[in-house]
């Protein structure tokens, strides 16, 4: 078994210091593991995590699980909750695992003399048997993992913009392939054009 306290040591090591958020995303990892029969932390690519918050919590679960943004492994959906599914790539199992809603209480049960109820957490989470501290279920996606996934080496480029698109993430509109900023599903906006003329590469 993976030793809890390593992996504590290498989440702090991140944040420079460690927080209950952070014991719960290894924790949680670690529990995924074991219910999907995986060793973890990983060194391929088999195990993907859809974490539903990010910060702490977020880097506690990448350090138990070997799931990472830059191996495109893990997944952020940002739904404010300290929660995550946990899905493995060959038999397409899913568990989603969250936080016992008594484990505040429970634990400050274990640590009654702790100085507050946030070093409570941060030791009893610790300590706290898996099924005491979490909630799981299996699950399954909405949406199709292996076209999340895509295939290595597919781009286009945007007939609007020109921009590369990587991973199959275009969209057709009217006949033309587009980026879906273009196609008007962008999180951003222009806002000042004389400053973007000034600073493209092609101006």
């Amino acid at each position: 078994m993976t030793d809890l306290k390593l992996l504590l040591d290498l989440s702090a090591a991140l944040h420079q210091h460690l927080c209950p958020r952070q014991v719960l995303g290894v924790r949680m990892g670690l529990y995924a593991g074991r219910l999907l029969d995986l060793a973890l932390p990983q060194q391929d690519k088999r195990l993907w995590a859809f974490v539903e918050t990010d910060g702490c919590f977020a880097d506690g679960v990448s350090v138990a699980t070997g799931c990472r943004p830059g191996r495109r492994t893990l997944r952020l959906m940002d739904y404010g909750k300290v929660a995550a599914t946990f899905v493995d790539t060959e038999t397409e199992r899913a568990v989603r695992i969250w936080p016992n809603p008594d484990a505040r209480a429970r634990a400050v049960r274990h640590f009654p003399d702790a100085p507050s109820a946030w070093q409570a957490q941060l030791e009893a989470y610790q300590i706290m048997p898996d099924t005491d501290l979490l909630n799981a279920a299996e699950v399954a996606l909405n949406f199709s993992l292996r076209a999340l996934i895509s295939r290595p080496g597919v781009r286009v480029n945007c007939a609007v913009c020109g921009e590369e698109i990587l991973n199959e993430r275009e969209v057709w509109v009217d006949g033309r392939v587009c980026c879906r900023s273009c196609a008007g599903e962008s999180y951003w906006r222009p806002h000042d054009p004389a400053w973007q003329r000034e600073n493209s590469a092609d101006s």
